[in-house]
């Protein structure tokens, strides 16, 4: 018996004149809608909403969301702050207008995927919400900082190196508990790390246990570990690569597995960029597996040289910036953030990347919509979060403009 067509208000009837999509022709619309206007789909009807949910469960699932933050480049504070996503699901821009325009009386800054903040000397401010609309404002850490690794480890923020010239240990670390609201000192980052122990030299990857972090042009990698406030390593992720190949290294966390990311060759004449997983257990490297390769056609597009692919140019790649979120692996050219690719990875770790390109229509040619500096974060984005985002008596309430 087929089965009777529900109306948008969850009635059902004989009447098919109110009763034009229902099931799986339903689901198979929704899938081709952008998540932005699915958060007010839901509303439209209670068989709606179970059909927008079992079109994300079964059709085309939730994507993790770059999000892409940047400052004007004045010589002054305040810095005015845009904010525009990329949704892969559903493969748009979108430009996120807050009802309270943001700007920052200092630089914004990002370690690692989830956070974000700004540190002066009396206060840092911090944001790990999926949409960074909800700030934290804390005192400032006792050691003074210009350049330090911030990182969200659980419910704790480690603040780490980067102090400035003037202070005692340039390798000081301290923790600030977010269910106490106090600091604590911890202990100070290995002495292997003493002429690079700025976030500019580094490379950090976390997860709830654990912060990671790679010395980005030696692959010199050590781990601190909260709950002992203490540092094991280092280890050296090129310990096998014994031909010398790779020349810079960059890690994070994809499916919960540590992976670093790797540039072949030398910045004139990159052969490569891999990807391997790392298993590091006991303060050891135990295993350094290979599990993808980047298309030769998406890395010429990352050293943003518009001429290679005819062959009448050349460009280098110095460094690649990684951002992920569960399976999603984001990576850019600091020096050319016009073309940016995506690495999916198969959850049992195997060699199953799925590469693609993402071209940046934010700041791509002379219409870019923004100037700047360019912050990269990277969110699991779900419906909840946008309607939350979109009510107006949210005090940060916002609203989405699709831009492509």
């Amino acid at each position: 018996m087929d089965k009777q067509a529900v109306g948008p208000e969850g009635d059902s009837g004989s009447n098919t004149n109110n009763s034009i999509v229902h099931g799986d022709i339903l689901e198979a619309i929704l899938s081709q809608v952008p998540l932005i206007d699915l958060a007010s789909a839901c509303y439209v009807s209670r068989s709606w909403n179970r059909a927008v949910f079992s079109s994300l469960r079964r059709v085309n699932k939730i994507k993790p969301w770059l999000l892409l933050h940047t400052q004007s480049q004045r010589t002054m504070a305040p810095y005015l702050t845009t904010a525009h996503a990329y949704d892969a699901r559903s493969h748009v821009w979108i430009e996120i207008k807050s009802n309270q325009p943001s700007s920052f009386d200092f630089l914004l800054r990002s370690s690692h995927s989830t956070l974000l903040y700004t540190l002066s000397p009396s206060k840092l401010s911090f944001s790990f919400d999926p949409l960074h609309l909800a700030w934290h404002h804390v005192d400032a850490p006792r050691v003074w900082r210009t350049d330090p690794v911030v990182a969200l480890v659980g419910d704790k923020v480690v603040v780490a190196g980067g102090a400035c010239d003037f202070e005692d240990d340039p390798l000081a670390v301290e923790m600030y508990s977010l269910d106490t609201r106090t600091w604590e000192v911890c202990q100070s980052m290995p002495a292997v790390l003493k002429d690079s122990a700025a976030s500019t030299w580094l490379s950090v990857a976390v997860n709830s246990r654990q912060l990671y972090v790679t010395e980005k042009y030696s692959g010199v990698t050590v781990s601190f570990d909260p709950s002992t406030k203490g540092w094991s390593g280092p280890v050296h992720l090129r310990q096998y690569d014994h031909e010398k190949k790779v020349f810079y290294s960059a890690i994070t966390f994809a499916n919960d597995r540590l992976i670093a990311v790797g540039l072949t060759g030398e910045a004139e004449d990159v052969k490569s960029l891999k990807i391997w997983q790392v298993n590091i257990k006991g303060g050891s490297l135990e295993e350094l597996k290979e599990i993808g390769e980047m298309p030769k056609a998406l890395l010429e597009k990352l050293k943003g040289n518009k001429e290679i692919c005819s062959g009448s140019g050349s460009a280098s790649l110095t460094s690649v910036s990684v951002t992920s979120m569960g399976d999603s692996v984001y990576l850019h050219n600091p020096s050319n953030s016009e073309d940016l690719v995506l690495c999916e990875i198969g959850e049992c770790g195997d060699d199953e990347c799925k590469w693609s390109e993402i071209k940046n229509v934010v700041v791509d040619g002379e219409d870019a919509k923004i100037k700047g500096r360019l912050i990269l974060t990277c969110s699991s984005v779900g419906i909840g979060d946008l309607q939350r985002a979109l009510l107006h008596e949210n005090p940060r309430s916002v609203y989405f403009k699709q831009i492509q």
